[in-house]
């Protein structure tokens, strides 16, 4: 290789190439700003899956405690009613008696399948003879967590290009979220592979500068809305308690269960006074 020539200028080494297209750079922020956004859904996502098990488990595990607690409350008031006949004594009791579950069992046959639909999730996959597999955990194990996020990024919606490319993604996406939800590692798996063996879907190619910007503005309002979402699930009651154990939501539960249990035992406890000073 020939020397270079005393007071010849170096050629340039570093910033864009010379004959990068003017669109390239905005290109860039497009695509960065497309992961960006995959990665912020997925954030959501997953969080979203983990305040609705939360609260299903929740209901499954602790709602008989609740409904024993209310019972025992119903029962305390009125014994102390019947010893004293102070007509507050008596409205107490039929407060805390209207807080009981009127009709037993009432509960276990409808709770859960009606929603703003008409029908949940579970009962809809009863009817239609799939399979209802809840949730055993608040959090799916850290493998499915990894199936999932590595699928998202490469089959999300924001990736497409067209309409029919969205619609199928789209589909797929919904089919991996309810995967997902339950904690399926297999049917993550499968679902995986269904991807990789599918159509590839086309590259993108140059789009010009209006394109772009409108890409961007998109991507912009759609992070918002996703931050509003985001909001109100961290706002939510449920996401508030999860923000209590934001390591081991699943420990949460058994914590609660301890001190409902207690709960339980000094109502009973009061309840045994109350009859025996009757």
């Amino acid at each position: 290789m020939s020397e270079q020539t005393a007071g010849e200028p170096s050629a340039p080494t570093d910033g864009p190439a010379a004959d990068e297209r003017p669109e390239a750079r905005l290109e860039r922020a497009v695509r960065a700003a497309e992961q960006a956004l995959i990665e912020f859904e997925i954030a959501v996502e997953t969080f979203r899956v983990e305040v609705e098990n939360f609260s299903r488990l929740h209901h499954q595990k602790l709602g008989p405690m609740y409904t024993r607690l209310d019972e025992l409350d119903a029962l305390i008031w009125e014994a102390r009613a019947a010893r004293s006949g102070d007509p507050e004594d008596l409205r107490r009791a039929q407060d805390a008696r209207s807080l009981v579950m009127p009709m037993p069992g009432v509960d276990e046959l409808f709770h859960d399948w009606m929603d703003s639909d008409g029908i949940s999730d579970d009962a809809g996959a009863m009817l239609t003879d799939r399979p209802v597999r809840p949730p055993q955990r608040v959090r799916p194990s850290d493998e499915v967590r990894k199936l999932y996020r590595d699928l998202v990024r490469r089959a999300h919606p924001d990736l497409a290009r067209d309409e029919a490319e969205r619609g199928r993604r789209d589909a797929f996406i919904a089919r991996a979220n309810e995967a997902y939800a339950r904690g399926d590692e297999q049917q993550l798996r499968a679902l995986a592979e269904e991807w990789a063996a599918g159509p590839l879907p086309e590259a993108a190619g140059p789009t010009g500068s209006e394109e772009l910007y409108a890409r961007l503005e998109w991507l912009s309002r759609r992070k918002e809305l996703l931050a509003l979402v985001a909001r109100e699930l961290e706002e939510s009651a449920i996401g508030s308690m999860l923000r209590m154990a934001p390591d081991d939501p699943d420990r949460l539960l058994d914590e609660i269960a301890e001190q409902l249990l207690a709960q339980v035992a000094q109502r009973e406890a009061e309840l045994a006074q109350a009859q025996a000073q009757a």
